[in-house]
């Protein structure tokens, strides 16, 4: 395949994949299926729960499915939904560690639904010994989590490792691991797989690290690196030893800076779990039970690419448009954050957010900056934390270069507090765009009447006096 025609194809795969494409994560769907439970490597952060759905973090499902019922789930979900872009294995455990089912479940995928993508993510441990098997299959997209390049730094992160029935513990562990990551990272990309680097943001641990993870693993061909918070599990080796999860603006910052340092930074990432289906912010997997999908007609697939025709229609005008009207250089810019719970609209309350979206605007075009990670101001309706005024003002400091902020609902203590920090909470309900671009006409009106009052009053002072 010449370099043009893979470049073309790569594009128009990014296009549809919600975790590459800003774009795309607002308007196509992706499935985790979880078939592989097994895992090969202990992280300190990690303690697997397979049946803990008040949990929303990677390594978390309701239940493991055979390749059988995964072929048989993905054929009911692909029937309803059809944005449905991209079918991925991501655990519970590692699927290159139960490499027959994920394989085997990949291959009946592949037969029912044949316009989605695979998508694959692991540790890549064994990474190097599947490259043949990914790419008979076409897998176009794979996920290596990476936290480390440096064995001084990953022995802290991984206690052991296990291969071929031998375990390796302390920096002997770390060594084979990290040296497995870059192998598989540098096999794939050199062959045409679009692969991204995940990073789990570890205070004390490899927080200083990640700069220098990112400059490598863009040398050797990676597409994309997300870095996300550490999640600590209940009963984990760091809950334990009492580490602490980054607060939000040291996690901007290192985003930012890794920016700077040329790689493509993912910034809108949910952390799913790996049973997640529907958009990302999104968690329809109750939606779908298995019971449910035998019943159910083919996959409609005409009725599908008519559909996805569609969005594509619609990605691509939104992308010429903001192409065709980019944010003036220099000119007047609105930083907006966003609290919503998913499907591209305003519709949380501001007390229940864990993050916002936050965006810049010139009053024509919207341009998605990143995700902002929150510790919530409530944690229920009525059940508010004990330290509510200091979680406001860590919020207020995440959010002090937004100028407006929109959501669903908000109490009058943090109404008047965000006023008073320059920031105009709004409520609104709705599509995001629309409320962004509604939002900024309304606050431009009243700063304008302020000013023009501000200078009357001044006027009638001058001549009074």
């Amino acid at each position: 395949m010449q370099p043009s025609c893979r470049s073309s194809e790569a594009e128009e795969e990014i296009s549809r994949h919600p975790c590459y494409s800003e774009e795309a994560h607002r308007f196509y769907a992706r499935m985790h299926i979880p078939v592989a439970p097994a895992c090969n490597i202990q992280c300190n952060y990690c303690n697997r729960k397979f049946d803990c759905v008040n949990e929303s973090r990677p390594g978390v499902v309701s239940e493991v499915l055979t390749p059988e019922q995964a072929e048989r789930k993905v054929r009911g979900v692909a029937a309803q939904l059809m944005q449905l872009s991209v079918v991925g294995i991501a655990g519970p455990g590692d699927p290159l560690a139960n490499p027959e089912q994920t394989f085997e479940t990949f291959a009946r995928v592949r037969k029912q639904v044949p316009d989605v993508s695979l998508c694959l993510s692991t540790n890549g441990l064994t990474l190097y010994r599947h490259v043949e098997e990914i790419m008979e299959l076409g897998i176009r997209h794979v996920t290596i989590t990476i936290n480390a390049t440096d064995p001084e730094v990953a022995q802290a992160i991984y206690p052991w490792v296990v291969d071929e029935g031998i375990r390796y513990e302390g920096r002997e562990a770390a060594e084979l691991l990290i040296s497995r990551q870059l192998l598989g990272l540098e096999r794939l990309a050199a062959l045409g797989v679009l692969v991204k680097v995940n990073s789990i943001m570890i205070p004390g641990v490899n927080d200083h690290h990640l700069p220098e993870v990112s400059r490598r693993v863009k040398e050797l061909g990676a597409t994309l690196h997300n870095v996300t918070p550490l999640i600590i599990a209940p009963g984990s080796r760091y809950e334990t030893d009492g580490r602490k999860a980054p607060r939000p603006r040291e996690l901007l910052n290192l985003q930012e800076q890794l920016g700077r340092g040329g790689m493509k930074v993912m910034r809108h990432c949910r952390q799913c779990r790996a049973d997640a289906i529907g958009l990302l912010g999104q968690d329809r997997s109750r939606d779908f039970p298995l019971e449910a999908m035998e019943a159910l007609p083919a996959v409609d697939q005409e009725a599908r690419a008519m559909f996805q025709r569609e969005l594509d229609d619609t990605i691509r005008e939104r992308v010429r448009a903001r192409k065709a009207r980019a944010l003036r250089e220099g000119g007047p810019r609105t930083r907006v954050a966003v609290a919503t719970r998913g499907g591209d609209k305003v519709n949380q309350h501001f007390g229940h957010a864990t993050e916002f979206l936050v965006y810049d605007t010139d009053g024509t075009e919207v341009k998605l900056l990143g995700v902002r990670k929150i510790q919530a101001y409530c944690h229920g309706k009525a059940d508010c934390n004990g330290d509510k005024a200091d979680t406001l003002q860590e919020i207020i400091s995440i959010l002090s270069d937004c100028r407006i902020l929109l959501c669903s609902g908000i109490g009058d203590a943090p109404k008047t507090s965000l006023n008073q920090a320059g920031v105009l909470p709004l409520v609104r309900k709705g599509g995001i765009r629309e409320a962004i671009l509604e939002s900024v006409k309304y606050s431009s009106y009243f700063e304008n009447i302020n000013q023009s009052e501000g200078m009357m009053n001044h006027e009638t002072n001058r001549v009074l006096r």
